[in-house]
């Protein structure tokens, strides 16, 4: 296994608080991510809350590449662009470990 598809492991089994759990970030579905982009979009404000603008933007990417690519899960999608987008949905924390 190499480095990257072992960072990829990591960060689709890693565990997103949505309808009321932990569920592995890879099984996402697309209905949960659009949930997670709308819920962040409402929680932006000014002030410090304006640094979740960002943040619910990447959430809104990650359901746009779900939706033209066809997927029905986070982990469908091609490892690159899970890795990539990880850090700016929070998933990861920006040049630091994973989140708990």
């Amino acid at each position: 296994m190499n480095e990257s598809s072992a960072e990829l492991d990591r960060i689709v089994e890693r565990g997103v608080f949505i309808r009321g759990a932990d569920r592995p970030f890879g099984e996402l579905t697309l209905e949960d991510v659009r949930t997670r982009a709308d819920e962040l979009r409402a929680a932006t404000g000014w002030g410090p809350t304006v640094r979740v603008a960002p943040v619910a933007h990447a959430w809104r990417e990650l359901a746009m590449a779900m939706a033209r690519t066809g997927s029905a899960t986070v982990g469908e999608l091609e490892a690159e662009l899970v890795i990539e987008l990880a850090q700016r949905l929070w998933v990861v924390l920006p040049g630091g470990p994973m989140m708990s």
